[in-house]
């Protein structure tokens, strides 16, 4: 029974050092420029970023993630596309991976949380 114990924490550490060799140890992902303040505070809040981190098992460059921001109490919806600009280390994300953002161009996005104004995003 010992032994069998002791492979499993051999085959745990082996398992342990791909893993690790193969993380991503940061990702730079990007949004568009024309992004409102309010959905820059949004995809840049800590809480937003570990959901990326849990959601996401692996990266690749060039890689787009539309991604629902909060819409508040009661604004319309607002999906971002984020690009995965560069990633350095592997393509794995995990909890240590650190995501950071950068600015690209504009893509036309339209949205803001200006609640039922005609400032806010238009409905087709």
């Amino acid at each position: 029974m010992a032994q069998k114990t002791d492979r499993g924490r051999a085959d745990e550490r082996e398992e342990g050092n791909e893993t690790a060799q193969e993380r991503a140890d940061r990702i730079v992902v990007s949004y568009p420029e024309d992004l409102s303040d309010w959905g820059r505070f949004q995809v840049e809040k800590p809480s937003f970023v570990a959901f990326l981190l849990k959601t996401r098992d692996r990266a690749s460059e060039g890689d787009v993630w539309e991604e629902f921001v909060d819409v508040g109490c009661c604004g319309s919806t607002l999906d971002v596309p984020l690009r995965v600009e560069r990633i350095e280390g592997g393509s794995v994300i995990d909890e240590e991976t650190d995501l950071t953002y950068e600015v690209r161009e504009a893509c036309g996005i339209e949205g803001s949380w200006q609640v039922q104004s005609e400032g806010g995003p238009k409905q087709a």
